[in-house]
């Protein structure tokens, strides 16, 4: 992963999903694949994941103690404390705190069972992920090997979302590991149950990586913008620009010119295309003759006016108009 911090929250309305579970060894094996140091919340008030890691040996995941009102104060707390993963376990129920921690993720994982229960309970968590825009991945869980409901499974969930490429099925060594504090990968590394949690956290990380570094290039862009916007600089530009009034130009009426001002010569005008250049030797025009003047006049005037003649109001109106007034007088 790169240097920013992700944060991934499991979370499904569903109980008995493995959001718990999962959350353990994501971040153990986030862990072991060097992309630490990670950090573990658990907002379920139940405990589950707490007590978790209060049975393991070794301090690595770490446990952060965030009640969910203090959530973001506590995630920019470990951000500034170098923590490169954070990883979030809800409570199995869509309420309001829910929708506070999916607020502050960066994906959302919903561990998903095949079975039409854990089907029917996506619907809620797919509405609060997509109304906060967040990237959301499901995970087929739990799964019956070559099980034709586990196919069936991962073709609905690919309906409302992305379905991560790696199946975890239903092996008793996960809910055995746990009893310790402990993960498939830390008791047997070379089971299938720890190369599917090895997998899967490849898969995540990957797309973590792509969310964070997008959001940081966001980010300095919007800083660049507001640099740019706000820059001195930018209002020193703009006070050049105020003095465009003063600059006085020379025209043709002979005004002065200011001296610090360049003249600049206007170029020539392109002499028109004769009619040889715009026509054929066919289609020559000669030139025509000045028309001649009407009745003497040279502008064009043929002596006849055409002034409307007075003929007095409409019928039937009375005669409002008195005499004068730059009027010839009525008879």
């Amino acid at each position: 992963m790169s240097n920013q911090t992700g944060v991934i929250v499991f979370a499904s309305q569903k109980g008995g999903s493995g959001k718990t579970t999962l959350s353990g060894h994501v971040a153990v094996e986030a862990e072991r694949a060097g992309d630490g140091p990670v950090a573990l919340i658990d907002t379920d008030p139940q405990g589950s994941l707490a007590k978790w890691w209060n049975a393991r040996e070794s301090k690595a995941p770490a446990f952060a103690q965030v009640p969910i009102q203090d959530l973001e104060e506590g995630i920019a707390h470990l951000k500034r404390n170098g923590f490169r993963l954070i990883v979030i376990d809800t409570p199995p129920a869509v309420t309001e705190s829910i929708s506070y921690v999916v607020a502050h993720s960066d994906l959302v994982v919903v561990p998903t069972r095949p079975s039409p229960h854990d089907l029917r309970a996506v619907g809620p968590t797919v509405d609060i992920v997509e109304s906060f825009g967040k990237s959301l991945v499901f995970v087929v869980n739990s799964a019956t090997a070559r099980a034709r409901i586990t196919g069936e499974t991962a073709v609905a969930l690919s309906q409302h979302g992305v379905v991560a490429p790696v199946t975890l099925h239903n092996r008793v060594e996960f809910a055995a590991s746990m009893i310790d504090g402990r993960t498939v990968s830390e008791i047997r590394s070379d089971s299938k149950s720890a190369q599917e949690v090895s997998t899967l956290w490849s898969y995540l990380r990957e797309r973590v990586a792509r969310i964070v570094a997008a959001g940081a290039v966001a980010e300095a862009d919007r800083a660049d913008f507001t640099a740019s916007v706000l820059s001195p600089a930018r209002a020193s530009d703009a006070s050049d620009e105020d003095d465009f009034d003063e600059i006085e130009f020379p025209d043709e009426l002979g005004l002065p010119i200011n001296p610090a001002m360049t003249p600049r010569q206007a170029p020539a005008p392109a002499p028109l295309p004769s009619a040889a250049q715009t026509h054929s030797p066919a289609q020559a025009v000669a030139p025509q003759a000045p028309a001649a003047p009407r009745n003497g006049h040279a502008s064009g005037w043929d002596g006849v006016d055409r002034r409307k003649i007075d003929r007095g109001p409409p019928r039937g109106a009375p005669e409002r108009r008195r005499a004068g007034f730059g009027r010839r007088g009525l008879n």
